[in-house]
């Protein structure tokens, strides 16, 4: 994630550089996405459990919080991928005759997308969503 640097290989004589390495680490990236998203799905039925069994409603907040986490990690994780992504792609189109510093790159795109969160996205998460209809339905019942 974020400070962390991944080495590239350049040859200066030819302007390559390979990003095998990067896009590896990306698709790894992109499997724990699906870990965050199972985790989501573990809280959410936990919670609706919960509900279900008319455990105290404290738990009930745990989950919802558990939830938001798990948001943010989402997001967070999903901006990393798409910040790497652009400078990936910076590189290949602008094919620059100076390799640019590819950490700094990312830090800068990371950046530009983290300052565009706010509270709302978090709630607007599809599983968060479900999570809160699903428990609103049960809640009826």
């Amino acid at each position: 994630m974020p400070g962390r640097s991944s080495s590239s290989s350049s040859s200066s004589s030819t302007g390559f550089i390979s990003f095998s390495g990067i896009e590896s680490a990306l698709s790894s990236l992109k499997n724990f996405q699906s870990c965050i998203s199972s985790g989501m799905d573990t809280a959410s039925s936990v919670a609706l459990d919960l509900v279900e069994t008319q455990t105290e409603v404290s738990s009930e907040f745990s989950m919802d919080k558990a939830m938001v986490e798990l948001a943010m990690m989402d997001r967070e994780l999903t901006h990393y991928v798409k910040a790497v992504q652009s400078a990936i792609n910076h590189v290949k189109e602008e094919r620059p005759e100076k390799i640019p510093d590819l950490k700094l790159l990312v830090e800068k795109k990371f950046l530009a997308l983290q300052n565009k969160n706010c509270d709302t996205d978090l709630q607007n998460n599809a599983k968060f969503v479900q999570f809160k209809q699903q428990l609103k339905e049960l809640k009826k019942q």
